[in-house]
């Protein structure tokens, strides 16, 4: 059974589509990965307008901040009514502010101009003023967000802006205290794509203003303020993370952004995606309805070819094949191929005729070597029996020798009917048995409807002689030779049976292998190899023997009306 390989057509079509699919792929991913750190870059640049727009926004706040900070230190110095007047009318047109106030050197509250109802001194902790925050902050800070605690019922988020006082006598300073919701207005609006933000925080790493304060109280949201601190002013990429920072003109704050890399990525990257593995199919189906009618053009004449090849090989004499077209050089192959067929058919008819002539003129070499000791032994019989006055016998006796050789020549022809190859048997039977005085009996069994039909002259005749010398010559008693032809579907089944000393299994492949000797014109095996030769490879001759049990050979021919049917073979 031949082992099938892939075809070519398959080879081509799978590697162009194989190469073509690895080239996109790698071209995808390449340039999904460029994409997407252009889109990194493009969310920096972005952050850092977003975030140098809100640096600019509170900056000029506090700075305006600072501004009203300067009229109340100016007021604060004041005493008197002028004072109470002039913060009332400010706390109107600054609805910002939530109180003013004034800290001796100690830290304790002095005086506290504001929209609510004052508290008691001592009834709550002052967070608007820290005597130790200016130990860093000399001439003033803002602090951390905080509750103004100076009121009663009423309890504002608010930074304070403090500032120290000049002028005579003991150390004082000036606080403001400004609500966060101006601040966040500024920072809340401020988005840096879906989920993005800005917060504000100090030196310190305390936020200042975050627009999900509440969250980061409550804990159910954290950010990494110990690597923000750290960061320089700038963009930076921190995992998954992406920080903008500037540093406000006062150093004190710092304004952050926040962005998420995935957010910027997931739903351009997806689109992006999405549209080049569209493309990349459509790709892959031109290169597939290409590379199948290059496949196919390659593809089709060689599997002519091949199925061209196929045929000669199981009928190399009746092939004829037609050079195909294609490529030229397909079609210069296929050019060769039928030369090549041409060729090989001449060298097969050549070297079939020779073989014949050979076979032929070796048979005729074979059938005229008559074994010199049997036609001495013959003459020497009918000598015998002229001298012993037996002349009918010696008749009958020369006139089986005469018929023995007229067979023998056949008139040149190499397929004689079974009637007379029997009779060729019969007559070499007769001499035999002459000779061996009557030490065997022989049985012809034949079914009639062989008699017409040809076979290979001189079979049966080695198959006898071995019967006689291997079997019955080793006999006490007397042997018997048995000769059958039977039909066997369309084949003629030939038998030699004797009852003689039989053979063992390596006797028999002796005989099997046995060529021609000076006792045997025509060994069994040249029988065999004739009939093979002949006819074809499951004709020829079998044997069945055990020690003491006899021997039977089957001959095995087809059935034959004409030899000019397998003269040509």
């Amino acid at each position: 059974m031949k082992k099938r390989g892939l075809r070519l057509n398959t080879v081509l079509l799978l590697s162009i589509i194989g190469t073509v699919a690895a080239v996109l792929l790698c071209a995808v991913l390449l340039f999904l990965k460029t994409y997407q750190q252009s889109l990194i870059r493009s969310a920096q640049t972005s952050g850092r307008r977003s975030i140098a727009q809100v640096s600019s926004t509170v900056e000029s706040y506090l700075k305006e901040m600072e501004g009203a900070m300067a009229l109340a230190e100016e007021s604060l110095r004041e005493t008197g009514e002028d004072r109470e007047e002039f913060f009332r009318v400010f706390l109107e047109i600054r609805p910002e502010v939530v109180a003013a106030s004034t800290y001796n050197e100690a830290g304790e509250l002095v005086n506290c101009y504001g929209r609510g109802t004052p508290m008691e001194p001592g009834e709550g902790e002052n967070l608007s003023f820290r005597r130790e925050s200016l130990t860093d902050y000399r001439d003033g800070y803002v602090s951390a967000p905080h509750v103004v605690t100076f009121f009663k019922g009423w309890y504002p988020w608010a930074v304070t802006m403090i500032s120290r006082l000049d002028g005579p006598g003991e150390e004082r300073w000036a606080a403001l205290d400004i609500r966060c919701g101006d601040i966040s207005s500024y920072i809340n609006g401020v988005g840096i794509g879906q989920r993005g933000y800005c917060f504000l925080m100090d030196a310190e790493g305390n936020i200042v203003y975050h627009p999900q304060q509440q969250l980061l109280y409550s804990e159910l949201k954290r950010e990494n303020i110990a690597l923000i601190s750290a960061l320089p002013d700038g963009s930076h990429v921190e995992g998954n993370v992406i920080y903008t920072v500037q540093s406000l003109e006062n150093g004190r704050w710092k304004v952050v952004g926040v962005s998420f890399v995935q957010e910027l990525i997931d739903e351009s990257v997806r689109e992006l995606t999405l549209i080049l593995l569209v493309s990349a199919g459509v790709i892959l189906l031109a290169t597939l309805l290409v590379s199948a009618f290059l496949s196919r053009a390659l593809s089709r004449p060689l599997r002519g070819l091949e199925e061209a090849m196929e045929q000669f090989e199981q009928d190399a004499d009746n092939f004829s094949y037609k050079p195909g077209g294609g490529l030229m050089e397909l079609r210069a192959l296929s050019e060769s191929f039928g030369h090549m067929v041409l060729k090989i058919q001449q060298l097969v008819a050549r070297v079939r005729s020779e073989e014949i002539n050979l076979r032929k003129t070796e048979l005729r070499a074979l059938q005229a070597q008559i074994n010199p000791h049997f036609l001495y032994n013959t003459l020497d019989s009918i000598s015998w029996m002229c001298e012993r006055g037996k002349n009918a016998e010696a008749v009958r006796m020369v006139n089986a020798l005469a018929r023995l050789f007229r067979i023998s020549i056949s008139r040149g022809h190499e397929l004689i009917p079974i009637r007379s190859e029997l009779q060729h048997a019969e007559s070499y039977l007769q001499i035999q048995s002459y000779r061996y005085k009557n030490q065997f009996r022989y049985v012809f069994d034949v079914e009639e409807g062989c008699l017409d039909y040809l076979c290979n002259k001189i079979t049966l005749q080695p198959i006898i002689e071995n019967a006689i010398y291997h079997g019955i010559n080793g006999l006490v008693d007397q042997g018997e030779i048995r000769v059958g032809v039977r039909f066997r579907g369309e084949d003629i089944l030939f038998t030699v049976e004797d009852n003689g000393t039989g053979m063992d299994e390596e006797q028999i492949r002796a005989v099997m292998s046995k060529e021609r000797s000076d006792r045997a014109g025509i060994g069994v095996k040249n029988v065999n190899d004739r009939l093979k030769i002949y006819f074809g490879p499951r004709y020829g001759i079998s044997i069945e023997s055990a020690p003491d049990e006899g021997t039977r050979v089957h001959i095995l021919m087809p059935k034959v009306r004409e030899e000019a049917e397998y003269e040509k073979r």
